[in-house]
């Protein structure tokens, strides 16, 4: 499946207009959802969104008056749909008094970004891919901040009696029985990578034995959270980083049925990029400064526990700077 790699309004263009936009987006559709003709429109709600849209504005021009720095990173679905930027934004804004914009995408286009100039980090997955963007001179270094696992998922009654088995067996199975879906996100995100080395593994050439041999096997083209929906939908199987699922379990009627095995092992690096061969306005110091807080004790720490106090477990096992091995 080819990916395309939307555009991110200019850096030059100062504070991320994109965010006042969510907001006006957000707000027109909640009333587009709403009858006025049946009376039904809440009319104090409205006011109120309208206010917080107005006072939205406010907080962005003056945010814009007093100059305040913008800064840019793009992260894989899997960091940001667990919920973790969420708690990390706000910390790092308040630490370097600065806006940090976080674009979301699969590991392939999120790399993108860090070439073309549009982000000045990157946190991805993908450890042949990272090397080779800083080999190709658009990051400075490559810096591991934290890791976990990968699992393959599917129905509660396991029609294809793959549990127990290893990744590498658990493919082979699913391939040649071919009667249960396997929902692939055939994004070229980091973990469609580690999707595509599994069946490496197995014996098999993604491109010619897999991809388009039957309906069994479906590209999603979306995001993690997005594709373990679509395999509970379809009550059919899928790879996913052990947090993602952690995150959405509650949801689905999916269970892990494949979780052991070296090649499971997922490691999420961050990158500074290098002004110098991508984008001139790519702020190289906010740049270190993101790969400084990621790996900084007190973040690995709040990376340690996130997920404990929720899920039972923690989503993300901290390693600031070292190389984790199975």
């Amino acid at each position: 499946m080819e990916t395309t790699v939307p555009p991110v309004f200019g850096k030059e263009k100062g504070y991320g207009l994109h965010k006042l936009a969510l907001v006006f987006y957000d707000a027109l559709f909640y009333l587009s959802g709403s009858d006025l003709d049946r009376d039904v429109l809440n009319v104090k709600r409205v006011i109120c969104t309208l206010g917080a849209m107005i006072l939205t504005l406010c907080l962005v021009l003056g945010s814009i008056a007093c100059g305040k720095t913008r800064v840019a990173i793009s992260t894989t679905t899997s960091l940001y749909d667990t919920g973790l930027w969420g708690v990390l934004e706000p910390m790092f804004e308040q630490k370097y008094g600065v806006d940090l914009d976080i674009l979301r995408a699969g590991t392939g286009i999120a790399i993108e970004y860090g070439k073309r100039g549009d982000v000045d980090a990157i946190a991805v997955h993908a450890k042949s891919r990272e090397q080779q963007f800083v080999t190709d001179g658009y990051g400075i270094e490559r810096v591991p901040f934290t890791y976990n696992y990968y699992v393959i998922v599917g129905p509660v009654n396991d029609p294809a009696g793959i549990g127990e088995m290893s990744p590498e067996d658990a493919f082979e199975k699913l391939f040649t029985d071919a009667s249960s879906r396997f929902i692939s996100r055939g994004d070229d995100s980091g973990t469609h990578g580690k999707e595509k080395t599994i069946w490496a593994a197995a014996g098999y050439d993604y491109d010619t034995q897999v991809v388009g041999t039957g309906a069994w096997y479906v590209e999603a083209g979306k995001g993690m959270g997005d594709t373990l929906n679509m395999a509970n939908e379809i009550r059919g199987y899928t790879v996913s980083d052990i947090g993602t699922f952690l995150a959405y379990q509650g949801e689905l009627d999916l269970e892990t049925v494949v979780d052991e095995g070296a090649i499971l092992l997922n490691v999420y690096s961050v990158l500074a990029c290098n002004p110098d061969n991508t984008n001139s306005s790519v702020n190289l110091e906010m740049g270190h400064n993101l790969v400084i807080f990621l790996t900084s004790d007190e973040v690995q720490k709040i990376i340690g526990q996130y997920g404990i106090e929720e899920y039972g477990r923690q989503l993300f096992i901290p390693c600031a700077g070292n190389e984790p091995t199975p």
